[in-house]
């Protein structure tokens, strides 16, 4: 690769535009978070906002799909959730087994029920 090869420039591209912003942010994050009370009532709202968001994407996710997700039924994302969410307690709060269980049963059930 050269400096006359337009991909050069795409590459380029991508990381002045794509992966130098983000990070700069992300090394101000670790920066500034040392200092930031986890207690404090901003930190509180922060999370509280970033759940809300989080809970707003599952239910439209779940409610009104688009894409392949569409013709999966109903019942089977909600049974999905249940699943997702009894692999979290049953596995000592683990996050990565309840998502792990939740899509080899979505998964699982849009192959058996297509």
């Amino acid at each position: 690769m050269s400096l006359s090869d337009p991909i050069f420039y795409a590459y380029l591209l991508v990381i002045l535009a794509g992966f130098l912003p983000t990070d700069v942010f992300r090394f101000a994050a670790v920066l500034f978070s040392r200092r930031i009370n986890e207690d404090s009532e901003a930190l509180i709202f922060v999370r509280a906002v970033a759940t809300a968001l989080l809970a707003g994407v599952i239910a439209r996710l779940v409610l009104a799909p688009s894409g392949d997700l569409a013709g999966v039924p109903l019942w089977l994302r909600l049974a999905t959730i249940a699943a997702g969410v009894a692999a979290y307690f049953l596995f000592r709060k683990s996050v990565f087994a309840g998502v792990i269980v939740a899509e080899i049963a979505i998964i699982g059930g849009a192959i058996l029920f297509r």
